[in-house]
């Protein structure tokens, strides 16, 4: 199954998020620190990121601009609390928008979307171009 990575600094948030996702089957690694990313994501390679935009330290928004110029193709769906930043062109490159909520039956439709173009790369012989459209998706 697929490796995710949460990158979010309230622990709790990491938590929920954590359980809901292994018990989907997706294996899980969390951060609350913009400073250790970059070393997980060459020793870990998660097929997808969660990011959150506002974390303690270096703000998100660089954080996803470095992840997406060091890793063009890696997913990154914005997990965030503010629909503010819906039209924010920073955010044009990210795979989806997900305002977060209690609720995650949104969040894993997302995933499982974004992440199925990535598993038909691996199954087929000729690949596919991987092309998400950013979806708005309100409430996790």
């Amino acid at each position: 199954m697929a490796n995710i990575l949460i990158i979010d600094d309230q622990p709790c948030v990491r938590k929920l998020l954590s359980e809901e996702l292994i018990i989907e089957g997706y294996q899980v690694h969390s951060l609350g620190h913009a400073e250790s990313v970059r070393e997980h994501l060459l020793s870990s390679q998660p097929d997808l990121v969660l990011l959150d935009l506002y974390l303690e330290g270096p703000e998100g928004f660089g954080l996803f601009e470095d992840i997406k110029r060091q890793y063009p193709h890696m997913p990154v769906i914005i997990v965030t609390a503010y629909d503010s930043f819906m039209d924010d062109p920073r955010v044009s490159h990210a795979d989806g928008y997900v305002i977060k909520s209690i609720h995650l039956d949104e969040l894993k439709q997302k995933i499982a979307q974004v992440l199925t173009p990535q598993q038909d790369l691996q199954t087929t012989e000729e690949p596919k171009p991987h092309c998400p459209e950013l979806r708005v998706v309100h409430g996790f």
